[in-house]
């Protein structure tokens, strides 16, 4: 008899405890939706590759400060955050024959190295029309899950921003050559004033960083 009961009070507590970790997890989920997952956030550009320049206005530093806020706002939802550079640096070494395309192959050997869930590229566009201007989305079918990522950016950019630009195909080195699902983000025109200035803007950087986290989580989900 004893035993029965004692069998009993060990099954309603690990009914208990069970019913409590799900209730936990389940908060975990909703306050951090990205917790544990591992995204590599890549500012384009960086040291002797300024990017496009429009008169003292470099991509490679609009580049760095929107991807330390879109690094700050994915973390808050619980992401683990790489940064392929946090400083004006390339990632180039002396002995590469090829400056530009070692610094893009160090970038894929990152997410690699990193068994990256997802990586997400900083760019700014350019344009020697200078009305030309909004937010666009370019990918690579090397992984189906590209054009998914790219679709769902592209939707709420469309939303949050009233871009007119479409998602785009992209051959480019980096992109071809790493199966780590992952986007190229051109956050606007360097070439175009109105572009130019919110990007320089910390509350637009803030609000971009946010539509690209809230398009993530709905892609991880």
């Amino acid at each position: 008899m004893k035993e029965a009961k004692y069998r009993t009070l060990l099954l309603l507590c690990f009914c208990i405890a069970l019913f409590s970790f799900f209730q936990i997890e389940a908060k975990v989920m909703d306050e951090l939706p990205l917790f544990g997952k591992i995204i590599f956030v890549d500012p384009g550009h960086g040291g002797r590759d300024p990017g496009a320049i429009q008169g003292s206005t470099y991509e490679k530093d609009l580049n760095l400060e929107i991807s330390l806020v879109l690094r700050d706002t994915l973390m808050e939802k619980g992401a683990i955050v790489y940064m392929t550079r946090e400083s004006d640096e390339d990632l180039s070494s002396k002995w590469d024959p090829l400056k530009k395309r070692g610094d893009l192959y160090r970038r894929i050997l990152m997410f690699r190295k990193k068994n990256a869930d997802l990586y997400l590229s900083i760019h700014m566009n350019y344009h020697s029309d200078h009305s030309q201007r909004g937010i666009e989305v370019l990918y690579n079918s090397i992984n189906p899950k590209n054009k998914i990522l790219g679709t769902i950016l592209m939707d709420h950019f469309k939303k949050d921003f009233y871009t007119k630009r479409i998602l785009k195909t992209t051959n480019l080195y980096m992109y071809k050559n790493t199966t780590v699902p992952g986007v190229l983000i051109e956050c606007g025109f360097i070439s175009n004033s109105y572009d130019r200035g919110n990007l320089k803007n910390k509350d637009y950087q803030k609000r971009l960083a946010n539509t690209i986290t809230k398009s993530v989580i709905e892609f991880m989900s």
